[in-house]
Formats: C-alpha cells, structure tokens, sequence
C-alpha cells in the first residue's frame, strides 16, 4: 500500500513499519528454540514480553495506513472500485498465508523422486509464489508447469508422492489475521466516521471482556482464561476450526482464534484513528504532541485494566489491546518526531528498506526457514540434521554457547535478510498485494 499524506510520504511510519517486521524476523528465526533470551519470547500465557508488542504494532500500521491510503483514493476513485481492491488485497494476504504453509504441496521427506528433481519442483513452487507477488504472472506459470511435469510424470512412473494433508492444514495464521483485520476495518473507515470508530471499538472491547469472563464453556466445571482450554475463544476454535485446523503447539487453542479477532480488529482499529490525526491540517508538534498524549492514557488505561482482565497475546485481550496500543503510538510519536520533524533520518536507513517491503520479507524470510529446516544433511552417526541445524551446530555454536549462538544465528539471518532487501530497495522494486 503506498501511503501518501498531503503527497508527502510518511517516513516515520515506514520506519516504525521496518522496525517492527525486522523485529518480527528476528524472534522467528532463532538458532534453536531451546536457548532464547526470555524477551525474545512470547510470555507463556498471562503477562507481557517485548516480542508480544511486535505482531500488535503491525495491526496498528496496518490501520494507520488505511486512511492514508484510502483517503485520497475516496476523492478520485468511486466505493465499489475501492472495494474490489480492498477484497482483493485481503483475498491475497490470506492466499499467501496458507499457500506458505502448503507449498510445494508434497512432503519432501515421505516423496521418493530423485533429491535434486525434488527440490527443482520444491523451489519453481516457492519461486513462482514470488513472481505472482512481482506480477509475473508468465514466469509464474511456467515455474508452476515445471512443478507439474515433475511431480505428476514422476507420480505415473511408479515413484511416491505424499501429497499436503489439506486436510490438516492450519487455516488460522499471522498473515490471515492481518488480512481478516484489512477487509474489515477498511469496510468500516468507508462507511463511519472518527467518532463512530471509536464507539465501535470501545463497544468491541467491552463485549470481549463480558464473553471472556461471562459466559460459561461446555464441558468446563470452571471457565476462566486463566486455563488454556476452559475459556470461551478456545472452546470455539475446538468446535470450529477443530483440532486438525489450529496451531498445532498448543492443541486447545489458536492464538490468531476466530473471538480474538474481534479485538485484534480494534487494534488496527486504533491505527486508523491515527492515521486520521495523521492527515489533519494540525501543526507537525501538534500530531506528534497528541500521539505522545493519547499513547500515554491508552497506555494506563491497559494497565488498569489488566488487573482484573490480563494482559494476553494469545488471547488479545481488551487489555492487552490497549497497553499495546498505547505503546504503538508512543513509539510511533517518538519515529515522528525524530524523522519527520527533526529530520535525523540516518540511522533509520536500514528500517526503511525493510519497511517499505514489509510483506515480502515476512513472506520469504518465513519460506527460506522452512526450507532449511526440511533439507536433511547426513551426518556421522547415521542420522540426518536439517540444513538449518546443520549451520548452527557447526558454525555458530563453534564460538559461542548456546543462547548467545541462537542470538548471533537470528541476527546473522536477518542481516542476510537486510542485504536482499536492500537489492530491491536499491533498484527501486517494492513488492505489493
């Protein structure tokens, strides 16, 4: 989305959105998930760590571009235009989170073709992935045809192909959740004005905290969410979803669940709010001076609250909703004011070429881990390792002990990361839905 305010684009926020995706990375790629610093970590259930701000912060820039974007598209563009972009920039970001999760559509390690025919048809999949999101749609075609004479010639040759559970695929996720809360809050900036957003998210909250504390769970003697199970957002991710549907590290619930999307709307919510105080003819101190004010009240009010519904992630809670908030505006006022007003822009560099391809990097980032932890490398005692173990072992646990060598693998894969990006920053390539 190219946000533009007044033709002038809103560095901070690119800036703002870089820091969070860089952040997002990082915590999702350690060397090994037995030895992490416990701010890398999500907090096991109540309470709150510096890595269960990063997902929130981008709902929240997801909101503040909203009326960006779409402000200056209502005076040129008629709704039904808007509309039919809106769904099917949600439609994408949805495709793509599944598709991340399936592809190439086989299980490498169960399909007997020969390895390097096996990994041809693995990587035209995920490379055609790439090319649908550069607008290829040619080259794209022709990787997936590639994938096809592969697999499906080797299939009628007598080889086994285990073809992807569907059946078993996790439809929640990070990238669904974003476009769920795309679709429905850009519907409603369409269709309300400040005063009414504000409504309908105070209106949201209350109704969670009322379901959350309120109404009983079957087959639960006690509902409380202090229990992972025995609470109302985890109950109807069983009976919906199933369990062949969620996130299958918990079992009994789905942190990006069916109810607690309710309130992770209010999140992005709260970013459309401030990105319509973004685009008033208030003075650059005054914008900046009322994000600082209201982050620091929305700040309180979650901590208030928290002590009789706590601060939750995986539960997104009205609590958690607003401490978050709070915290997204502040850090948002502080990048405005540093950039935008005072104009200290150098060290912000390597946070705008990851800002202004947020999405891809999350998308690619995600596939490249996933392909090396399936690549399988033989080792002396007869076994195999991933690839991504592999280079831990014998790289970076061959300097330093184990939290420290997960801490330097996570850095090290995010400044690979930084390096492609900024090829694409540099040649001015800006990957979009």
């Amino acid at each position: 989305m190219d946000e533009t305010a007044s033709q002038k684009r809103l560095l901070s926020l690119d800036v703002f959105r870089g820091i969070t995706i860089a952040g997002m990375v990082l915590v999702n790629n350690p060397g090994t998930w037995s030895a992490i610093y416990a701010p890398l970590e999500h907090a096991p259930w109540h309470g709150i760590t510096p890595t269960d701000y990063i997902f929130p912060f981008f709902l929240f820039i997801v909101g503040v571009a909203i009326p960006i974007a779409l402000g200056k598209r209502l005076s040129e563009e008629n709704k039904r235009g808007i509309y039919r972009k809106i769904i099917f920039r949600s439609l994408s970001i949805f495709a793509t989170g599944i598709a991340i999760s399936a592809l190439p559509l086989f299980y490498i390690g169960e399909t007997n073709i020969p390895w390097p025919l096996k990994w041809i048809a693995a990587l035209s999949m995920f490379a055609a992935l790439l090319f649908i999101f550069l607008r290829k749609f040619k080259i794209a075609f022709a990787l997936i045809a590639v994938w096809a004479v592969i697999v499906i010639g080797f299939y009628f040759g007598g080889y086994t192909i285990a073809p992807y559970n569907i059946g078993g695929m996790r439809i929640p996720g990070v990238l669904q959740r974003i476009a769920v809360c795309y679709l429905i809050v850009s519907i409603i900036y369409l269709n309300t004005n400040w005063k009414q957003q504000t409504l309908i998210s105070i209106g949201l909250l209350l109704l969670y905290w009322l379901l959350m504390t309120v109404v009983p769970v079957p087959g639960c003697e006690i509902t409380t969410i202090d229990d992972k199970a025995c609470n109302l957002a985890a109950y109807l991710d069983r009976t919906i979803l199933t369990e062949a549907h969620m996130w299958r590290s918990a079992k009994v619930f789905d942190p990006e669940g069916i109810l607690s999307t309710m309130t992770a709307v209010v999140t992005t919510l709260s970013g459309v709010l401030t990105g319509t105080w973004l685009r008033t003819e208030k003075s650059e101190i005054e914008k900046a001076g009322g994000t600082f004010f209201f982050g620091t009240i929305l700040l309180a009010l979650g901590w208030s609250w928290s002590l009789l519904f706590p601060l939750n992630k995986s539960l997104w809670t009205s609590s958690y909703v607003l401490y978050t908030s709070g915290l997204a505006l502040l850090t948002l006022s502080c990048c405005y004011w540093l950039i935008d007003i005072k104009g200290w822009k150098k060290w912000s560099k390597p946070f705008v070429i990851f800002g202004v391809n947020a999405l891809a990097l999350f998308t690619f980032s995600g596939i490249m881990a996933r392909i090396l932890g399936i690549i399988k490398i033989p080792v002396a005692d007869g076994t195999e390792i991933s690839l991504q173990g592999w280079i831990f072992k014998n790289v970076f646990l061959s300097f330093a002990e184990p939290i420290n060598a997960s801490l330097a693998y996570a850095v090290c894969f995010i400044l690979f990361w930084l390096f492609l990006m900024w090829l694409l920053w540099r040649r001015r390539i800006f990957i979009k839905v």
